[in-house]
């Protein structure tokens, strides 16, 4: 266990930050920004902020800096009321739990974004406007191989009977989904 606790930290990315403010990255050996930070972040790169001059580890001050410069630039994610409530929170006796359960809330919604995501989709496949789309790509495809003559040619004499039939199959779905328009109109 403390080998994977070796490991973890070797792979933590040591940023400092200076006087002058600014960051400086130990693995490039660049000079970096809160934007180059937050990249970090949404790439899930593990790093660790310290002052250059005490050592002291600041992540926590520099994460929230991070947040509130994506909430001023117009992105705002947390509302208002939230805010509220988590700022009422210092002090109270449940201030101790809170970061716990935020943490675990967190972890729960990234955990359920695969599965909300595939549920979306299967949605969207029960969906008669979704179906309609996809009808109405596959004869797009099929309007464009027919209006295409030199597609046929590249394609040799078998093309031209195959767009033949794609040209029925157009004339088919386009009487289905009229019959689909008519009733929906009903």
């Amino acid at each position: 266990m403390a080998e994977k606790h070796k490991n973890k930290d070797d792979d933590t990315v040591v940023i400092k930050k200076y006087a002058n403010r600014r960051l400086y990255n130990t693995r490039s050996s660049s000079y970096i920004t809160l934007d180059h930070l937050a990249k970090m972040t949404r790439e899930n790169i593990d790093y660790k902020v310290l002052d250059a001059k005490s050592g002291n580890d600041i992540t926590h001050q520099i994460l929230t800096q991070i947040i509130m410069e994506e909430e001023a630039s117009g992105e705002q994610m947390l509302p208002v009321s939230f805010l509220r409530q988590l700022i009422s929170m210092y002090g109270n006796s449940m201030q101790s739990l809170i970061p716990h359960y935020l943490e675990a809330s967190m972890a729960n919604f990234q955990a359920n974004q695969t599965k909300l995501a595939k549920a979306f989709e299967d949605s969207l496949g029960n969906n008669p406007l979704a179906k309609l789309a996809e009808q109405n790509m596959a004869m797009f495809k099929a309007a464009t191989k027919a209006f295409m003559p030199e597609n046929e040619k590249d394609q040799g004499e078998g093309a031209s009977a195959k767009g033949e039939d794609d040209l029925s199959a157009l004339r088919e779905q386009m009487a289905e989904m009229q019959k689909r328009l008519d009733a929906l109109g009903k």
